[in-house]
This record gives structure tokens, sequence and C-alpha cells, in this order.
């Protein structure tokens, strides 16, 4: 059913993965789209009570594949959209959602991340907001969801330094539950997710749904949906394009 990820189903446990490994899983439009698709598609599924999001191959995502927000303008501005989307998607997911966070999370990666429930990182996993050296500013809600889980201070440091950390210190920071081993990451995760699916459902639920609204009444998710204005106009401004192509060239 979708070309970029896969769903693997173990009872009450839902695993969705980033499936394009020799690209380091990079969040295309198709990418979002089907994960939000995927989403409605779990919660359909009532059996399910955990869903652990992961990436296929040596990292988690990459990040945003900015080649994919092309277009005219109606067709861009929805491709620009499909980021918050899809992670209004994740986070709205009936399941438990955990993050299961190897090699790099990049940009719309730690995006993705932050909309899950809980977070577990190998020991190994690195982390990085390069938006603001591309000439963009961090869209899909990525701004409200890091204010949430690191505060404001480190959230606007790490934003506009485009600097890398570590799974150390985004543990110190709360983003993060846990942080494994890379050898242990699997069984890690399964310990979490198994131990939250074998509880009530009720009552679990209704954790998940009160401490999401008391958060988003505080950080003002809602206001997320002008993020694509601001992606677009970061994308034709000149200084910005300038910026984007110095970044790239110290890439190649």
């Amino acid at each position: 059913m979708f070309e970029t990820l896969e769903i693997v189903r173990d009872g009450a446990i839902s695993h969705l993965w980033l499936n394009r490994p020799e690209k380091l899983n990079p969040l295309s439009t198709q990418v979002l789209e089907e994960l939000a698709g995927a989403a409605a598609q779990l919660n359909s599924e009532r059996e399910v009570r955990v869903v652990i999001v992961g990436g296929r191959g040596r990292a988690f995502s990459a990040g945003a594949d900015l080649s994919s927000f092309g277009g005219d303008s109606a067709m861009a501005r929805e491709a620009a959209d499909a980021g918050r989307l899809m992670a209004d998607a994740i986070e709205g997911l009936r399941a438990v959602s955990i993050a299961r966070l190897h090699g790099w999370c990049v940009g719309g990666g730690l995006v993705l991340a932050a909309a899950c429930d809980l977070r577990i990182a190998a020991s190994d996993a690195r982390f990085s907001i390069p938006e603001v050296d591309l000439g963009i500013p961090l869209a899909w809600g990525g701004i409200p969801r890091l204010v949430r889980e690191i505060g404001p201070a480190l959230t606007k440091e790490l934003v506009m330094t485009c600097r890398a950390f570590d799974a150390p210190e985004a543990l110190r920071a709360g983003f993060l539950n846990k942080v494994v081993e890379p050898a242990a990451l699997d069984d890690a995760v399964g310990e979490l997710a198994t131990e939250v699916a074998r509880r009530p459902r009720f009552p679990i639920e209704a954790t998940k749904r009160h401490v999401d609204a008391i958060t988003a009444a505080a950080i003002g998710l809602d206001r997320s949906w002008a993020d694509a204005d601001g992606l677009l106009t970061g994308l034709a401004d000149p200084e910005c394009a300038q910026a984007r192509e110095d970044y790239l060239a110290r890439r190649r």
C-alpha cells in the first residue's frame, strides 16, 4: 500500500518504518503524505495500542527533501504544508507512539520524532536542525514542539546556530526518555512498548490526550498552519537561496 514506508504488525504493537535506507530516509512530499495515510490506517485498527516509528538502514531520517517542494504557487504551498499535516497525524495517533532513533535525525526527521509521545535513542544517534543554514525557517510545527520538549531558550539556540548535538545532550535536555547502546536499542524500545501495550487501554489513552491537551493550549500548535508560507518565503528569498547553495556546496 505504501511505496516509502513499511508497516509490520505484532499483535498490539505496530512498527512504522521509514523505508528508503539508500538515501537515509529523506522526507519527500510522498513520504509525508504516506506517513499521514499510515497514521489514519493505524487509527482504524483498534487492536493497535503502540506504534514504533523507526528508520531502516543507517539513520532515522536525513530530513526534508527540499527538491520535492517546487511547482506552481498552489501546488507548492500544498507540498510545503504536507509536513505539518504529517506531524499532526502522527501526534494524533490513538495509540502511543515511540520514536526509535539511531544514526542521524535531521531537521524534519527531528520534527517527526518530536511528534511522537516517547523517544529512545541509541548512544551514537546525532541530531541536527540545519534549516536556517538552508535559508528556511524550521516549519511543520517544529518550533512549538521543540519548545514543548526542551524549552524556548535551547530551542532558539539549536535552531539559530544549526549546531549538531548528540544523544546524551538530547537526554539531558528532556527530548529523550532513554539512551542505550546501539545493540540494545531494539530491546529497550520493545520493552517500553510492551509495558505500555499490556496496560488497560482507556487510562493510557486518557493520559495521552490529557497531557496533549495541556501542552497544546500552552504552545499554540494551531498557529503552525502558517509555517508553509514561511517555508515558501525562505525558498524564494535571494539571500536565503545563496545561503542554501553555500551550505550544500560545503556538504558536497
